[in-house]
């Protein structure tokens, strides 16, 4: 087999990815620079999210001659819905979402997902880049983006002493039983090992968060082989390339993704 073209790259995507890519771009026969988002986007309305996207794609100068721009995303809130082509390439897995990146392939996360509903899945980036508060009295979302988050808008980002002053106790404890039922929905955490460091200490924050909420653990290894693909160009099927002046569309089927 021909030795693979040399690209150059550029990789933007969700800082919750940050250690692997960081990993897989050292380990390229690629040319890949790094950029990576607050995680707090997710937490933006779909509009704000694909402008963030959008602009930071739009910043990526022609004159850097790089081959593409690659995504770390899936299709995540239907954020990356919408974004645009310009003089470069895009490149993006065909994901539902995040999670998807870990398992390896959009077949591997779905067989795991349809066989164990009620899990709440953890790597090293959804802890350390994450908000979590096992105290589960905070909404407060920590977008550090300039813009409120959803919750926020609702007028539900105070935590729960801001609350218990705004609303008083009795409404403020009928607020975070309210908001709290999402943890009703899971029975267990799923923590996935990456091999790019020491994952001892995330694995014991996760044994934390399990005993916290009375869930089941389960540790076991992740896949990097999709990443790999991505910032190896290594672009088959499991990816959807935008050629410039096209937009990401969205499908209902397992392409999950296309282009308009």
């Amino acid at each position: 087999m021909a030795p693979q073209q040399h690209k150059r790259l550029k990789f933007i995507g969700c800082e919750i990815i940050y250690r692997e890519a960081c990993y897989l771009a050292a380990t390229s026969p690629h040319h890949v620079d790094l950029e990576f988002l607050r995680k707090g986007l997710h937490d933006l309305e779909t509009c704000d999210m694909r402008t963030r996207i959008q602009n930071t794609i739009d910043a990526v100068s022609p004159d850097d001659r790089y081959d593409a721009i690659l995504l770390g995303y899936a299709r995540c809130n239907d954020g990356v819905v919408g974004v645009r082509a310009g003089e470069i390439p895009l490149v993006i897995p065909r994901a539902h979402d995040c999670i998807t990146l870990f398992f390896g392939s959009r077949g591997a996360y779905r067989e795991y997902f349809d066989e164990n509903p009620g899990t709440y899945y953890l790597t090293t980036g959804w802890i350390e880049r994450g908000d979590y508060d096992p105290s589960g009295k905070s909404f407060h979302q920590q977008t550090s983006l300039g813009q409120a988050g959803v919750l926020e808008k609702l007028g539900l980002g105070d935590s729960y002493e801001e609350m218990v002053e705004k609303y008083g106790k009795e409404n403020a404890d009928y607020i975070v039983a309210s908001m709290g039922n999402w943890r009703d929905a899971y029975s267990k955490v799923l923590y996935l090992k990456m091999g790019v460091c020491d994952e001892t200490p995330f694995i014991t924050t996760a044994e934390q968060r399990a005993l916290e909420n009375n869930w089941e653990l389960e540790v076991r290894d992740g896949d990097k082989s999709l990443l790999e693909k991505l910032l190896g160009g290594q672009w088959d099927d499991d990816f959807l390339v935008v050629k410039p002046g096209q937009c990401i569309a969205a499908r209902n089927d397992d392409e999950i993704l296309c282009t308009e």
